[in-house]
C-alpha cells in the first residue's frame, strides 16, 4: 500500500460525546463574543462600506482563491489539500478579537467583522469548500465520496454560530450589565474547554500525530503566515489606516480551526489528513497570532514612548 493511500486513509479517533462537547464549546465561545456586540457595531461598520468590502474580499474571496493556487503549486496529499481548503473557507477565529486589541488594532472593528463573517459564513463556508474543492481533481474525488448535504451543513453552522450570535446580542441589548458580567466569566472558561478538547484529541491520537505531523507542519505554517500577509497587504492596497490594517490581517490569519474540525468530523468521518491539518492549525494560529500581536503591540508602545519624550 502506498504512503499516499495510508495518509488519506488515516482516521482520527474522536467519539460522539467529544463531538457534542466540541459543538457546545464553539457555540458558547460564539455566544461569549456576541455578548460584546450591539447593533450599533453593525451600523458603524456599514457607515464605512470599504472596510466591510476589504474584510470580506480578504477572508472569503482572496484567501480561498490563493489557497487553491498554492495547492496547485505545492500539490499536497489530497486530504491535506482539502483540509487547507476547509480552513480557508471558515470564518475568522474568535481569538482574533483579543489579538487585534493586543496588537493595537481596531478592537471594535474586529468584533464587528467577526460577527458579520459569522453571519455570511453560513453560506460562504459551504460554497467555498464545494467550489474550490471541486476544481482540483484529487480533492473533488474525495468530495464525490462524501455526502456533503448543504442543508445539513447550513443547519449545523447556523446552530453553532448563528443562533449563539443572535442570542448573545439579544442579552447584550436587553441586559447590558448582566452581559458584561457573563462575558468576563464565559470567555476564559469556554476557551479553556476548547483547548482541553483539542489536547484530548491529540492525546487519543498521539501515534498518528507523531507519525504524520511533519507532513502538515510546513503546510500549516506556510498557509497561516501567507494569510496574515494577504490580509495585511489587501488592507494596505485599499488605503486603510494602521489600526484597521492590523485588524484585517488578524481576521484573515486567525481562522476558525474548531469549526473546521467540527465539519470534518460531521461530514468527512474524521478524514485523517483533513483533521490532522485542522487540529494543528487550531493550535498553531494561537501561537502565531500571539507572537504577531506581541510584536505589533510592543512596536506601538515603543513609538508611543518615543513620542512622549
Amino acid at each position: 500500500m502506498s504512503q499516499e493511500v495510508n495518509i488519506d486513509e488515516i482516521k482520527i479517533n474522536f467519539d460522539t460525546e467529544g463531538l457534542w462537547i466540541l459543538n457546545i464549546a464553539i457555540a458558547i465561545i460564539m455566544f461569549g463574543v456576541a455578548l460584546g456586540i450591539t447593533l450599533d457595531d453593525f451600523r458603524r461598520l456599514f457607515k464605512n462600506p470599504k472596510i466591510v468590502f476589504v474584510g470580506v474580499l480578504s477572508q472569503f474571496i482572496l484567501l480561498p482563491a490563493f489557497t487553491f493556487l498554492g495547492i496547485l503549486l505545492i500539490k499536497p496529499y489530497p486530504s491535506f489539500a482539502l483540509g487547507m481548503m476547509m480552513i480557508a473557507a471558515c470564518p475568522g477565529g474568535n481569538v482574533s478579537n483579543f489579538f487585534s486589541k493586543m496588537a493595537g488594532g481596531n478592537a471594535a472593528l474586529s468584533v464587528s467583522l467577526t460577527a458579520f463573517a459569522t453571519l455570511i459564513c453560513i453560506f460562504m463556508t459551504p460554497f467555498n469548500l464545494q467550489f474550490w474543492g471541486s476544481l482540483y481533481e484529487p480533492t473533488n474525488a474525495i468530495l464525490e465520496t462524501v455526502e456533503l448535504n448543504w442543508v445539513e451543513l447550513l443547519k449545523l453552522v447556523s446552530l453553532i454560530l448563528g443562533i449563539p450570535l443572535i442570542l448573545g446580542m439579544l442579552v447584550k441589548h436587553y441586559h447590558s450589565e448582566m452581559a458584561g458580567k457573563i462575558e468576563k466569566v464565559l470567555k476564559p472558561i469556554s476557551m479553556a474547554v476548547f483547548v482541553v478538547l483539542i489536547l484530548v484529541a491529540f492525546s487519543q491520537n498521539l501515534d498518528v500525530f507523531v507519525k504524520y505531523i511533519h507532513y502538515v507542519l510546513f503546510l500549516v505554517v506556510f498557509h497561516n503566515i501567507f494569510a496574515f500577509i494577504l490580509g495585511f497587504y489587501t488592507a494596505k492596497t485599499f488605503g486603510l489606516n494602521k489600526q484597521d490594517t492590523k485588524t484585517i490581517s488578524m481576521e484573515t490569519g486567525i481562522q476558525n480551526g474548531g469549526l473546521g474540525l467540527l465539519l470534518i468530523f460531521g461530514f468527512f468521518d474524521g478524514l485523517g489528513g483533513m483533521a490532522l491539518l485542522a487540529a494543528f492549525w487550531g493550535i498553531w494560529d494561537v501561537f502565531s497570532g500571539m507572537a504577531l500581536a506581541t510584536f505589533w503591540g510592543r512596536k506601538k508602545n515603543k513609538l508611543a514612548a518615543e513620542n512622549d519624550r
